[in-house]
């Protein structure tokens, strides 16, 4: 059992079969992170005694400059023994629920277009989470977890379904689509993010998605259209795809109380000159283009929820900056 020392903050913790990040998470410490995958770097510490090793080799997030200076990534960074190390704890990281390893069977799986699959999984030990989080999978025979978002509320915890995208010739999503059956289980660990329905906001809600973001965008409108407290608030969905096949997401729109009235649905194409596109009549254009025409200046005064690849994202923000949205009101995790 390795010992962590955060000395500045007075603060010792345990950390067994666990990364740094992960075990001061999961006894309520504030400690910064993101993807929790080893990409985004925002999980940085200082080693200032002791060694550590890398659950993924070589991972992205670590720089040249990270080397030479002694920091390490938390989400990846396994402890050989104690360690005394330099982070900022952070309120904003604390997890309402917190995050556990448990283990979850496959008890259904549906297609939600050509490259989207809903997987849903009943947990051995319930784990609670707010809509909008994620969690991270443990697929059979592939090294290392992936992370992805839940769409469903998680208000008991029982059970964590997830409407993820086939990353071609991805180790997880093949693993994923083409082996799993349903019984078989997997590792689940979570719930991580704080991308989450701010229930407390007093705003009209905009859910902007793309790809797999589709599944937290569910998850938050699914939850915001039964919360008592946002019942006179507006919900608008817009998501992008590059043809008509690739557009999903107003099916579960449509299950929700409020739908066509509070609850607002817009699918978008950007490549329609694609011959399947052909017929197409909705909206043409990326997601933030779409929510800049729509919105204009009132984007200023909504909470503004988004999830999707990369460059979608840089878009989106860029456009809401542009748009004066206060960052308070932005909320996002970053996955790769």
């Amino acid at each position: 059992m390795a010992k962590i020392t955060i000395p500045a903050a007075n603060i010792e913790f345990d950390c067994t079969n666990d990364t740094i990040m992960r075990a001061a998470t999961r006894i309520g410490l504030g400690f910064p992170y993101e993807c929790n995958v080893g990409e985004c770097g925002n999980c940085r510490f200082e080693l200032i005694e002791g060694e550590v090793s890398y659950l993924r080799a070589n991972p992205p997030g670590v720089t040249e400059r990270d080397v030479q200076r002694k920091r390490y990534l938390g989400c990846q960074a396994l402890p050989q023994g104690d360690c005394t190390i330099k982070v900022s704890l952070r309120d904003h990281y604390k997890s309402k629920f917190l995050p556990k390893k448990t283990t979850g069977e496959l008890i259904e799986a549906f297609d939600v277009t050509h490259d989207i699959r809903e997987f849903r999984f009943r947990l051995s030990e319930n784990a609670k989470f707010i809509a909008g989080q994620y969690g991270l999978i443990t697929a059979p025979r592939v090294e290392g977890a992936r992370a992805y978002s839940m769409c469903n509320t998680g208000e008991d915890g029982a059970e964590w379904h997830f409407q993820i995208r086939r990353v071609p010739n991805g180790a997880a999503t093949t693993s994923l689509f083409d082996n799993l059956k349903v019984g078989d289980k997997v590792g689940l660990d979570g719930a991580y993010g704080m991308a989450y329905l701010r229930e407390d906001a007093p705003r009209d809600i905009l859910c902007l998605a793309g790809g797999s973001g589709l599944s937290p965008m569910v998850a938050i409108s699914r939850a915001a259209a039964k919360s008592p407290a946002l019942k006179d608030r507006n919900i608008h969905f817009i998501y992008g795809g590059r043809t008509p096949r690739d557009v999903c997401g107003e099916q579960f729109l449509k299950e929700l109380e409020g739908y066509g009235t509070r609850i607002h649905y817009i699918g978008a194409i950007s490549m329609p000159d694609d011959p399947s596109s052909a017929g197409w009549t909705g909206k043409v254009g990326f997601v933030h283009d779409i929510a800049e025409q729509v919105f204009g200046e009132k984007l200023g005064g909504m909470e503004v929820y988004f999830a999707g690849p990369p460059l979608m994202s840089q878009a989106v923000m860029k456009t809401l900056i542009k748009s004066k949205v206060p960052a308070a009101q932005m909320h996002f995790d970053q996955f790769y």
